[in-house]
């Protein structure tokens, strides 16, 4: 069983986590000429581009800057992503052996490196899906990735057992061949929702949490079997079997 989760847009400068080991990322030749195209861009193009604030496209221009410096040394991808889900899988006390089994098991979409691995090295960038590079045909992210992710993806799920565990964000799918993916291998996504005003809605933030201390239960318990993943709990979360399916599994706050 294969799970894969979204990066976030936040990232650390420096972390102090020990891990097993620093990897490298799979497509890092793709990743680096994606680097170098984007230093090329001012912190007023990089503004208009990724749809931010003045200091923060100042904070990303010199990020580009500087990442090809020595001084710069590459971070674990579990350890370097700070946004909601990342924060609830809690890498820090992490075990050596869950490291490992996470390493096997878990894969982190980005726009920038295509798909890591948990100990893949990584460097601090922002980046989206709809940006076009010129030096990339003037595609977008999301149609630049596609054909190279998606035989890579497909084969990685096969390997772990043909199993994949969906809980990226929905515009994820696009960096893949959906259908393929869905043809070739089961995929099961968690929902996580929340009775308002009558109905089941989504709200974010507890979806994105949710989604990190799911991704924390599986690495931690070793789930292998889908069926397992219908003991999680958390802060009133729990499967709602009335409104689940083989291939989507309910949580509801309750």
């Amino acid at each position: 069983m294969l799970t894969f989760i979204s990066c976030a847009k936040t990232m650390t400068a420096r972390i102090s986590v020990g891990v097993p080991e620093i990897t490298v990322p799979y497509f890092q030749a793709e990743a680096v000429q994606n680097a170098l195209d984007m230093g090329q861009f001012s912190a007023a193009d990089l503004e208009r581009l990724l749809r931010i604030n003045s200091k923060i496209a100042a904070e990303n221009y010199l990020r580009y800057q500087d990442f090809f410096s020595e001084a710069n040394s590459a971070m674990p991808a579990i350890c370097a992503y700070t946004g909601a889900v990342f924060k609830r899988i809690v890498p820090k006390d992490f075990s050596e052996d869950d490291f490992r089994y996470a390493q096997e098991h878990m894969r982190i979409t980005s726009f920038l490196y295509g798909l890591l691995r948990p100990l893949d090295g990584i460097k601090p960038y922002r980046l989206e899906g709809d940006v076009r590079l010129p030096e990339r045909g003037g595609v977008t992210m999301f149609d630049y990735w596609k054909p190279l992710l998606t035989d890579y993806f497909i084969a990685d799920i096969k390997r772990q057992g043909g199993i994949l565990v969906n809980l990226a964000s929905g515009e994820m799918r696009d960096l893949f061949d959906w259908k393929r993916v869905e043809e070739e291998v089961r995929v099961i996504t968690p929902e996580f929702q929340v009775w308002k005003d009558g109905q089941l809605k989504t709200i974010v933030i507890y979806a994105k949490m949710c989604r990190g201390e799911m991704l924390r239960y599986i690495i931690k318990n070793r789930i292998e079997n889908p069926e397992d993943l219908k003991a999680f709990t958390w802060e009133g979360f729990a499967y709602d079997e009335g409104r689940s399916t083989d291939e989507h599994l309910q949580f509801t706050l309750v």
